[in-house]
């Protein structure tokens, strides 16, 4: 069995931790990994790393590496998408990978689960995984159906049918639905909800595309190498709209385990541990005659006196306060700050790159003000500015840094300036990371002036 985990999605649900360019997939919720190490990890009693495939696209990639490596897992096979285009083009790429490039057979089993949901009780689920092998080599498309305790209108409905094995057929799938749906099929008892997780055979999941999208099917059918290619003409479409909503052998395992997707501020509340006023706490808050409110604190002091079913979520940018209940709507907030082409709709003060990060610390008229980290023995590309001069003063490490046809190591409490138009590169050679302060002044600060002349991460 094939354990395929997608890991390119970008939501923005958990807004203001959760943004574009740190989805909540690598947040660590729950545990001291991140939701995807948790994900690899919750797999390695069925299959090896080597029997893994991670499915996301060239922003994330370095962050998918960091957290294979936490959690003992590089062997593990990185799949690149090089444009998004839903679940269903994503599965089809990882299925044509493992058949062109781990040699797997029509028989083979490929279970797919999203990256960035929390399962307890991980016996039960790895109980529940088996059962779903099995079903799915009598050529069925199998899913995990949860039990639902309340009417929940963010997730999808999976109406049972007939009794099949430990499971059941599946007669429909519904949207997600407003409240009085979700309420009438909470009553039913014969509805669950859909966890995007799916288990089938290489050769029928071919079948299913042939029959439901020849346009998938055709360009899946030829190798790998010719897939990525053609990867832009793939239809948007999730596998459940693609085939799961459309094949007549869909079957669904309900899951005793616990199961969260961490998929709002109301399900991290949820999840989190609660006080005697039923308050969830994290970071330097502090709740005065506060009830039922989560209040998490990242970078300063958080004061509730007399809150009631709030959440309070802070980072060092964005600070949200909603009515529990009501976090759904988060990507209508994100919607809106995309619209007024705010900046934190995509990223934070701190960004990640291959090499380390850096986060602003200050800017305005002509300048911006930047800590710099840059992991034991990384280096930044050799590269030059238009529009800016920079000033580096090491706080912490050794800096190599080379300057023209210069070449310098700069030691702490010392500094180096970095002319307009100078070709310069920064490196640590050390066995700390390397800390520096990075001044800029020029009349443009954007990312996007600076030309690369060599890059050992491939982005010239």
């Amino acid at each position: 069995m094939k354990i395929i985990i997608l890991a390119g999605g970008g939501g923005t649900r958990l807004f203001p931790l959760s943004r574009t360019c740190f989805p909540k997939q690598f947040m660590k919720i729950g545990g001291d990994l991140s939701l995807l190490a948790q994900t690899v990890m919750r797999f390695m009693p069925v299959a090896n790393p080597a029997d893994m495939v991670i499915v996301t696209n060239k922003e994330y990639i370095h962050h998918v590496q960091a957290e294979l490596a936490a959690c003992g897992a590089t062997k593990a096979h990185v799949l690149l998408e090089p444009v998004g285009r839903n679940t269903a083009p994503a599965i089809a790429l990882a299925v044509r990978y493992c058949m062109d490039e781990l040699a797997a057979t029509d028989d083979e089993v490929l279970f797919v689960t999203p990256s960035d949901h929390i399962i307890r009780q991980v016996d039960l689920f790895l109980q529940a995984v088996r059962q779903a092998e099995e079903m799915a080599q009598q050529e069925n498309i199998v899913t995990f159906g949860i039990k639902p305790n309340k009417p929940e209108i963010g997730y999808g409905y999976i109406e049972a049918g007939a009794p099949y094995g430990s499971g059941f057929m599946v007669k429909s799938f519904k949207e997600k639905p407003d409240q009085v749906a979700a309420e009438k099929y909470v009553a039913a008892g014969s509805y669950y909800w859909n966890s995007g997780m799916f288990a089938f055979t290489i050769g029928h999941f071919m079948q299913e595309l042939r029959a439901y999208q020849p346009k998938i099917y055709q360009l899946v059918s030829n190798h790998y190498e010719d897939v990525l290619a053609q990867f832009e003409a793939m239809p948007n479409i999730s596998i459940d709209y693609a085939i799961a909503e459309k094949s007549k052998k869909v079957v669904t395992i309900p899951l005793s385990a616990y199961w969260n997707d961490i998929g709002s501020w109301d399900a991290i509340y949820d999840v989190l541990d609660k006080d005697k006023d039923g308050n969830a706490v994290k970071g330097d808050c502090i709740p005065l005659d506060c009830t039922n409110t989560l209040m998490l604190g990242r970078s300063r002091l958080i004061a509730g006196i007399g809150l009631e079913d709030l959440l309070v979520v802070e980072t060092d940018d964005v600070i949200v306060v909603a009515k529990k209940g009501e976090s759904q709507k988060v990507k209508d907030l994100v919607a809106e700050l995309k619209k007024r082409g705010r900046r934190e709709a995509d990223e934070h003060t701190t960004m990640y790159r291959p090499w380390g990060s850096y986060t602003v610390l200050g800017e305005g008229p002509g300048y911006k003000m930047k800590k710099i980290v840059v992991n034991q023995g990384a280096q930044l590309s050799l590269q030059m500015h238009y529009h800016r001069s920079e000033h580096w003063i090491v706080t912490g490490g050794t800096a190599k840094v080379t300057l023209g046809d210069e070449v310098k190591m700069v030691h702490e409490n010392e500094s180096v300036f970095i002319p307009l138009s100078t070709k310069h590169r920064l490196e640590n050679p050390g066995r700390i990371p390397l800390e520096i302060i990075e001044v800029q002044n020029g009349k443009y600060l954007e990312e996007d002036d600076i030309v690369r002349f060599d890059d050992v991460y491939g982005r010239i």
